[in-house]
């Protein structure tokens, strides 16, 4: 069924294209009732408007917290047109049906979002006249046009305008669908932050608020399909804020798993580094003064495994670096084992334009690569409340993310040998690596680089027997990591016999004494760090 507009309510905070959308509205004989700031921007627009306290015979009052919750509004919205009993009350009190809502709702996220908002800015900023006027619109989306986002204007202008000032019924219950999401998200970030100011982590019900930014080809595999969706007001700086430039392939829910391993990882660092990641985990890790080199060591780590990898970097890709990673096997590969090379997405902070020229015309693969942009990375801006969140069948699991890194000051050396400083930093690069690797781990670093990952094994030994295999000869000297402790000797004992010169693991064993002896035999100098970092 085709309703006809006669009636519009506009009430915006956000006034993108409000003027011209009303003008329209008014040049099609729709008469335009308004409130307060959006009253006064339309007539200063000069689209005539009907202001609601002419409605409801009440004034707009208490700092404009009451001006539409009257029953000349919400009944004028929620009336059945088709049901004698409404009709009548309609008459009976002389209210006017409106046929078209236009609102969207203070902006509580973006107001909470301000360094100086306090307490009382943040309550002031909850809508409750703008939410109850479009659930009420929503609810009778049988007979009301329900708008929220200046988006939504030329649809709607178009169908009225095409079909004689009228509004389809599939188009009025698909924006009273998009207006049921909106309110469920607004509500979903006022109760965020109402559990963040009560401290509490864990509330009796918890509703995630996150706005659709692209679908994707497809899921983990063809079969499954796929979204990406943001979590709104999060300014942290990460993959989910990250901007894809012009160019590349269309990015894939894989590649944004991936990517988002990766930047993680190269987060953790001040000075420069580059991470090589496949599989959700990095075969590649380097720290050094020079950015480039940090790449060409992050690649040597394992250049069979960066052939269709991800690549990241926490300083700016410039003309230099660009055609470096560009040239990886010419450069670095053939002569180290490489079948050849191209990567699926790379990600900084930001991109020199000449570099995204070499980048996108040096190899034919370079037209598909995905560039994303991060801006500089700023740690202060984490945001320690947002959840990890895992997904069982039926339910999710909720935990706080694993913030802990390196703690130079909470270290223990239960050693007689020591690490010197330079293993000291090798054995840092190695734990932080581990944190972001799939359970079992175990990392291996020499030269402030990784030569070896086991990853994801059901026994901590396999894991280091995966590690060494891959290190070859750069174990000898290297520093291990391990995600957890060690419950046996048997670890201890095959780092020893591959060379390896230090370790760096959380402790706490039942055995540690044990552990602690077999690394005293080996004169290897062993650190306890206090933390695990299981990564299912």
């Amino acid at each position: 069924m085709d309703v006809k507009i006669k009636t519009a309510l506009i009430s915006v905070s956000d006034k993108t294209g409000v003027v011209d959308f009303a003008k329209k509205l008014s040049d099609m004989g729709v008469k335009i009732i308004s409130t307060g700031g959006t009253a006064k921007q339309l007539a200063q627009g000069g689209v005539d408007v009907v202001s609601v306290d002419s409605v409801t015979g009440f004034p707009e009052m208490m700092n404009g917290r009451v001006k539409t919750l009257h029953p000349k509004i919400h009944g004028a919205l929620l009336a059945l047109r088709d049901n004698k009993e409404h009709a009548a009350a309609l008459k009976e009190h002389s209210i006017e049906p409106i046929d078209l809502v236009c609102v969207n709702l203070y902006p509580f996220e973006q107001t909470v979002a301000k360094p100086n908002c306090d307490f009382a800015d943040a309550i002031e900023n909850i809508d409750i006249g703008g939410p109850s006027m479009l659930r009420s619109a929503s609810k009778n989306h049988k007979f009301v046009t329900v708008i929220t986002n200046p988006t939504q204007f030329d649809p709607v202008i178009e169908e009225m305008q095409s079909n004689n000032g009228t509004v389809n019924e599939d188009l009025r219950k698909d924006l009273a669908r998009v207006a049921f999401g909106l309110t469920a998200s607004y509500d979903a970030a006022i109760s965020k932050y109402l559990n963040a100011k009560a401290q509490v982590e864990y509330p009796e019900r918890v509703s995630i608020a996150i706005t659709k930014e692209c679908e994707l080809r497809y899921g983990e595999n063809p079969h499954q399909s796929a979204g990406f969706y943001k979590l709104s007001a999060n300014d942290e700086v990460s993959v989910g804020n990250a901007k894809i430039l012009p160019g590349g392939k269309a990015i894939s829910f894989n590649n944004l798993l991936d990517v988002n391993a990766a930047f993680e990882l190269v987060k953790e660092f001040a000075e420069p580094a580059a991470i090589v990641v496949k599989h959700l985990n990095p075969c590649g890790c380097a720290v050094d003064d020079d950015i480039c080199v940090a790449y060409e060591k992050a690649y040597l780590g394992d250049v069979v495994s960066a052939f269709g990898s991800i690549i990241a970097l926490n300083r700016k890709v410039d003309k230099k670096l660009a055609e470096t990673i560009m040239d990886s096997y010419g450069l670095f590969g053939k002569a180290n084992g490489a079948s050849g090379f191209f990567a699926e997405v790379i990600i900084a902070p930001e991109f020199d334009d000449d570099a995204v020229e070499s980048i996108r015309t040096m190899k034919k693969w370079g037209q598909n690569v995905r560039l994303m942009q991060t801006g500089p990375i700023d740690r202060t801006r984490i945001d320690e409340a947002e959840y990890d969140v895992r997904c069982i069948v039926g339910g999710m699991l909720l935990q706080k993310r694993d913030l802990f890194a390196w703690e130079p000051d909470k270290l223990v050396y239960p050693t007689k040998a020591k690490p010197t400083p330079e293993q000291l930093e090798d054995l840092r690069i190695a734990w932080i690596t581990a944190k972001h690797v799939k359970s079992n781990t175990i990392t291996l670093v020499n030269g402030r680089k990784i030569v070896g990952v086991g990853a994801g094994q059901m026994n901590r030994v396999e894991s280091g027997l995966i590690a060494f295999k891959q290190a070859g000869d750069k174990v000898k000297g290297a520093a291990m990591g391990s995600d957890a402790f060690f419950p046996f000797p048997d670890n201890v004992v095959n780092a020893a016999k591959a060379g390896v010169a230090c370790i760096v693991q959380p402790g706490g064993s039942v055995k540690d004494d044990e552990v602690i002896a077999a690394a005293d035999k080996a004169g290897i100098a062993m650190v306890f760090t206090g933390k695990r970092h299981f990564k299912h």
